[in-house]
């Protein structure tokens, strides 16, 4: 699917990922999160100017480590790993957003004591 991948520190502690596809063209994406699916990690991307029909579209990768401490992506190959990758990373949207209502709670709750 990509042939290149090239890992940036933004300001800010953003990271962002330039991603060469297939065809040339280069999509600039923003590091959502690295999380841990079945024993491996993975990496979501979240590209940074998407049409509308991409609108919420996600890239999931292998986040693999080299041994010189550089990282590195992996297409992911078969559609297994690719389901698991899938349901870890909703899994953890849904525990996000759980916990950002506990805040919200937690707040308004202070707010009226």
């Amino acid at each position: 699917m990509t042939d290149e991948k090239n890992l940036e520190m933004m300001e800010e502690d953003e990271w962002t990922v330039t991603l060469t596809l297939d065809n040339d063209e280069e999509v600039e994406c923003l590091v959502i999160t690295v999380f841990e699916a079945a024993g491996r990690d993975y990496i979501a991307l979240l590209p940074m100017e998407q049409s509308e029909e991409e609108e919420g579209e996600v890239y999931l990768y292998r986040y693999i480590e080299r041994e010189d401490g550089e990282p590195d992506l992996e297409n992911i190959e078969s559609d297994e790993e690719y389901e698991a990758a899938a349901d870890a990373f909703d899994e953890l949207l849904d525990s996000a957003e759980y916990d950002e209502l506990i805040d919200a709670d937690a707040i308004e709750d202070e707010e009226q004591a």
